[in-house]
């Protein structure tokens, strides 16, 4: 059998694959195992932030790897404290818990917020307010704070406390606050959302109504975070700082990890037991996440994708079949005619390896991808398009 028989003979059909298998790549080019070249501007949703295969970033991994891969969170882990010590000092928040992937790093500020909320207040001041079109996971808690009706089935019964606001409306949201709010969760660009990109007036408003009222703000910068939007974190564009952060993908460079960041006055609030896992701040993947931090939070690495994401913004503009692009740094929606999924497809056919997010088509390339490389990856697509008509 080859990879795709073995896959759908052995693997839970819970992902609905383009018919590609991977076999190798560098920097934003994959090849599949028959030998064919894709530009991947897809970057394995936002991971890849470096593309693949860094140089560096293999050395790092490679060397942790080969002197402990694994420790338990009983002992200390000088990678993992140095990554926690650059977030810190980068951010201006206060302390770190590590996870290995975004619905984690999410499950951890929900409980960090109900606790501090139980531990001030106590019991029932525990609602969680989010937006309408959001994401934040797939376990059953992240879901039931996602606010997309669309993945509140089959798992019944749902984690409880969760309420939804439209976008971008402030007095829906402040209609919406009661004496049960103890905190409020966004995304400063909803990605899975349809790469949706928050007012900064509504975003400030949010803020000082949290302050206000001693309710926590949630950042959730899974798809965000780690330079993605040509700042370190995508809730600097709004002059804000949040109690809570989240970040995950292109942080860990292409391993698994999840990080909950917090302020100085919920530090404290999480103690032995209340919460771990036993892979969170592996050192392998801290090693990997520490080289990536040093890279991604130069300031003139950030402006270049900032201008990367500028000419992208340009080049795709210029399209007949463009209706318009939803852009923050290089984390990009492309409104077009058509149904997005089928486009993909065709994309990835001509080779493009291109992703969706409700109604648009969604590229997330490696920060480190060239211009020449960007116009390929336009010129392909506009192929597509044309052929679409």
């Amino acid at each position: 059998m080859n990879t795709k028989e073995k896959d759908l003979k052995y693997i839970m059909h819970t992902y609905g694959r383009y018919d590609v298998a991977l076999q190798k790549g560098k920097g934003a080019v994959a090849f599949d195992e028959d030998g064919k070249r894709y530009i991947d501007v897809s970057s394995g949703i936002g991971v890849n932030s470096l593309g693949y295969c860094d140089e560096g970033w293999a050395k790092a991994v490679a060397d942790q790897a080969n002197t402990i891969q694994h420790m338990s969170n009983y002992f200390y882990s000088a990678q993992a404290s140095d990554l926690a010590e650059k977030l810190c000092t980068l951010t201006g928040l206060a302390k770190v818990c590590f996870g290995n992937s975004g619905a984690e790093a999410n499950e951890c500020a929900i409980k960090l917020a109900r606790k501090y909320s139980f531990d001030k207040y106590g019991n029932g001041r525990n609602e969680i307010i989010t937006l309408e079109n959001s994401f934040h996971g797939r376990t059953v808690t992240t879901l039931s704070a996602t606010g997309q009706e669309v993945f509140h089935n089959f798992f019944f019964p749902f984690t409880h406390g969760f309420g939804f606001v439209p976008a971008n409306d402030f007095s829906a949201l402040e209609n919406a606050v009661c004496d049960k709010t103890c905190a409020v969760m966004i995304e400063v660009v909803q990605g899975e959302g349809g790469v949706n990109i928050l007012d900064k007036s509504y975003v400030q408003a949010i803020s000082e109504l949290c302050k206000s009222r001693d309710i926590l703000l949630i950042v959730d910068e899974v798809q965000t975070g780690a330079g993605r939007t040509g700042k370190l974190f995508g809730y600097e564009h709004y002059g804000i700082l949040p109690d809570i952060v989240t970040a995950a993908k292109g942080l860990g460079g292409g391993l698994p990890i999840g990080v909950c960041m917090c302020g100085e006055k919920l530090k404290d609030v999480m103690s032995p037991s209340t919460h771990g896992t036993t892979f969170g701040a592996n050192p392998v993947v801290c090693a990997g996440a520490n080289y990536v931090l040093d890279k991604i939070s130069d300031e003139k690495f950030l402006a270049s994708v900032e201008e990367k994401g500028t000419y992208l913004e340009k080049k795709l503009m210029e399209l007949d079949d463009v209706k318009n692009v939803r852009r923050l740094g290089l984390m990009v929606g492309i409104e077009i005619d058509g149904d997005a999924h089928d486009l993909a497809i065709k994309c990835v056919e001509n080779g493009l390896l291109i992703i969706t997010a409700k109604d648009v088509l969604r590229m997330l390339p490696p920060l480190t991808i060239t211009a020449a490389e960007l116009d390929e990856a336009v010129s392909i697509l506009d192929k597509v398009l044309k052929e679409n008509r």
